[in-house]
């Protein structure tokens, strides 16, 4: 009996030991990554917290983590490289951080940390009289009473600075992404900062905002701050398939890193070459194919997908997540591969275990070519 108790004892012991061997293998390789905190506070938008967060996944040496007003006082700015302010409401982001907790990220920069501030996180970073903001990228918002202006995809172009940092984009004379209602800089007095792309779209289509009023400014634009460097972006890179990979190329200039580069799945240009800036006919439609998910036909529900996709919606990713689950086939297909090229990669636990339910052999290869090229970013 007491031989049995000692074995016992010794596989016990070897199990634990095994187990903190692997627990250490597995800090071990989180050693040297880049890490990156993506503010999860109140006022970030949902949807731009985890885009945030899943175009940083694109980069194989950052790791990144959700936190929040309460992580920041607790100390996890020690912990981290750079930080992200998503989209959302900058206002409601300033007051859910706090003022000591401003001045927390203030110093985490000034001793030569990352920041990047994404629409919202673009107007808190500014320095606009008479709005809550941090005054650290040394831009100024005007024509904030137009905020709702409008959003679609919209065209850029790159100056010879941008150039240097996006060098996939060099020989494009327009690129796009998807911009959403961000800051309009202000370009009359002496910026204190660097401009690496301008914007190119005029957005008037809501709100009754004037005309010729977002085109020609800034829509890249970062600045010094101490030691450290604060980056902004006017418009949201994250949520455009084929131009994710802008974000944590970002994130690697903030901190004064070596480029690297991205997958040819994430790398894609390419994928347009026009505007579609959204008018309140095609709000209007938009919010329709809702209920066509809700009630309509398999018909109807796979015509939804392809016009949402074809004009990148920006409404339908809280939509689409439970159709690779739909009673047809069909639909289940469609919405596969509409996340996959929408790289909704925040579905891919979704997508993995569809697959691995999925009886009809037709769909199953289409969701395993959608989960390769996911995968592959």
């Amino acid at each position: 009996m007491k031989r049995i108790f000692v074995f016992l004892l010794f596989l016990s012991l070897w199990a634990c030991t095994d187990k903190k061997n692997e627990e250490a293998k597995s800090n071990d390789l989180s050693l040297g990554k880049i890490q990156v905190g993506v503010f999860d506070g109140h006022g970030g938008a949902e949807v731009c917290k985890w885009e945030a967060k899943e175009a940083i996944k694109l980069d194989k040496d950052m790791e990144v983590r959700m936190i929040t007003s309460a992580d920041i006082a607790g100390g996890v700015l020690d912990e981290l490289d750079a930080i992200i302010i998503p989209g959302g409401g900058g206002s409601r982001q300033y007051l859910n951080l706090g003022h000591e907790n401003q001045e927390r990220i203030k110093e985490f920069i000034k001793s030569g940390h990352g920041a990047l501030g994404i629409c919202a996180g673009a107007y808190l970073f500014s320095d606009t009289p008479e709005y809550s903001c941090m005054g650290i990228n040394g831009a100024c918002a005007i024509d904030i009473e137009h905020d709702n202006r409008g959003h679609g995809l919209a065209k850029f172009s790159l100056t010879d600075e941008g150039k240097k940092l996006f060098p996939e984009l060099a020989d494009r004379d327009l690129s796009y992404v998807v911009y959403y209602e961000g800051p309009v800089i202000d370009t009359t007095s002496n910026p204190a900062f660097t401009t690496f792309a301008m914007m190119e779209s005029d957005v008037h289509t809501e709100g009754n905002a004037p005309a010729n009023m977002t085109n020609n400014r800034p829509f890249f634009i970062a600045s010094d701050y101490g030691e450290g460097r604060v980056f902004s972006s006017i418009a949201h890179p994250e949520a455009t398939p084929g131009m994710r990979w802008i974000i944590p190329r970002i994130i690697r200039w903030t901190l004064k890193k070596d480029y690297v580069d991205y997958s040819e799945n994430a790398v894609r240009p390419d994928m347009f070459n026009q505007e579609i800036l959204f008018t309140k006919d095609m709000l209007k439609k938009e919010s329709n194919y809702y209920d066509t998910f809700l009630y309509g036909t398999s018909e109807e529900k796979v015509a939804a997908l392809d016009w949402l996709h074809d004009h990148v919606s920006w409404s339908a990713k809280r939509w689409v997540q439970g159709l690779v689950y739909d009673k047809d086939p069909a639909v289940r297909a469609r919405a596969a591969y509409y996340i996959s090229e929408s790289e909704f990669t925040h579905y891919l636990p979704d997508l993995e275990n569809a697959y691995a339910n999925e009886k009809n052999e037709e769909v199953k290869v289409k969701m395993k070519e959608a989960l390769d090229f996911m995968k592959g970013l």
